[in-house]
């Protein structure tokens, strides 16, 4: 049974209500007196049963909006972290083509400078080292990592506490309380 409800005072909005359907004798025998269970009563209980089927549908979408909305925030923070490793890898590439006249060793603070005519190059020294005699313009210190990445000099004490926590972590050895070897053993059974 199906039945279309206007929504009063807004005359925009219609809902079409399916009811459930009805047997007259289910299975053979006559429950309840079908007059009472098939008829119409109050005009309002379809307003309810309308308002109620709205209601849930709005719930609905909301629900799949706000879904959406929290993967669109996790697109935008992983196209944000893919465009910040393309950057590193392009600012480590040309780093390890800067000019160098001896083999770099990870682990070691590197200088980069950079001549009048354009090329650049790696250096042992430091600008304070040089001091005032520095014949050529500074453009940063970088820090070649054991995976040969390259870490700028102000990231350097961020960067290697990282590595340090990270090896802390790898070289602990977890270990179950006394007593609980059995009960996995028990699970895996």
């Amino acid at each position: 049974m199906d039945g279309t409800v206007s929504f009063p005072g807004q005359s925009d909005k219609t809902t079409k209500e399916t009811m459930v359907e009805s047997s007259i004798v289910p299975g053979g025998l006559e429950l309840v007196n079908s007059y009472q269970t098939t008829r119409v009563g109050d005009p309002m209980d379809l307003v309810a049963l309308a308002t109620q089927l709205q209601k849930g549908d709005d719930f609905v979408k909301a629900n799949a909006c706000n879904k959406l909305s929290v993967i669109a925030d996790q697109i935008r923070y992983l196209q944000e972290q893919a465009r910040k490793v393309l950057e590193e890898a392009k600012r480590d590439a040309d780093l390890h083509h800067a000019a160098c006249n001896m083999v770099k060793k990870p682990g070691n603070m590197y200088y980069l400078y950079q001549r009048p005519s354009g090329q650049k190059y790696f250096s042992i020294i430091s600008p304070k080292e040089w001091g005032p005699s520095c014949p050529h313009l500074f453009v940063g210190a970088f820090k070649l990592q054991h995976d040969m990445s390259w870490t700028p000099e102000d990231d350097v004490h961020k960067r290697d506490t990282e590595i340090a926590i990270t090896y802390k972590l790898l070289g602990q050895q977890t270990t179950l309380p006394s007593g609980m070897e059995s009960h996995f053993k028990g699970l895996s059974n």
